[in-house]
């Protein structure tokens, strides 16, 4: 319990010293201005750092959480990683939902804040959807338990993720 308290701790301070993406910081720039191509291929940079160092860092997380033998590790890593990649891709809808926000979120209609929110739920949705998914391939492989712990390890971990990234971002009308 003590173990799992300090990678709790581990895993909440190195997420939360990860940046995140910032909307606020700066105005939307208006597309076709001189500065619109650089901004968002600095934010395209960015956003694909982040990935990279998130998505290590869950990889050491979940290594030293899941506490799997070496059979069991050889079972667990591929589907962990085919997880990881359809997430990846389904997380490219979450940032084209964030990119669209933040250039918009200043001046917003009823349309477009319905639109950017029913396409957050459906993210959510999928996301469900897809954790699901992997639980049972899990389960079918190594069992309810070690499935179980996956799915508890990886949920607090995309809770944390999601934490980090909607507090950056500001709220609607403010």
């Amino acid at each position: 319990m003590i173990k799992h308290k300090a990678i709790t701790f581990a895993v909440f301070a190195c997420l939360a010293s990860t940046p995140a993406l910032h909307a606020q910081d700066k105005p939307a720039t208006p597309a076709g201005t001189a500065s619109a191509a650089p901004t968002e291929q600095n934010l395209n940079t960015y956003i694909d750092l982040i990935r990279k160092d998130v998505r290590s860092q869950k990889s050491a997380i979940m290594d030293a959480v899941m506490q799997l033998d070496l059979d069991q590790a050889a079972k667990f890593w591929p589907i962990y990683r085919d997880y990881d990649a359809e997430l990846k891709k389904l997380n490219d809808l979450r940032v084209a939902n964030i990119k669209e926000y933040a250039q918009s979120y200043n001046n917003l209609s009823d349309a477009k804040a319905d639109e950017l929110i029913q396409n957050a739920i459906s993210y959510q949705k999928q996301r469900m959807d897809l954790l699901a998914r992997y639980y049972d391939r899990v389960k079918e492989s190594l069992g309810s338990v070690t499935a179980a712990r996956f799915v508890q390890v990886e949920q607090q971990l995309l809770l944390i993720i999601d934490l980090q990234i909607d507090s950056s971002l500001p709220i609607v009308g403010s």
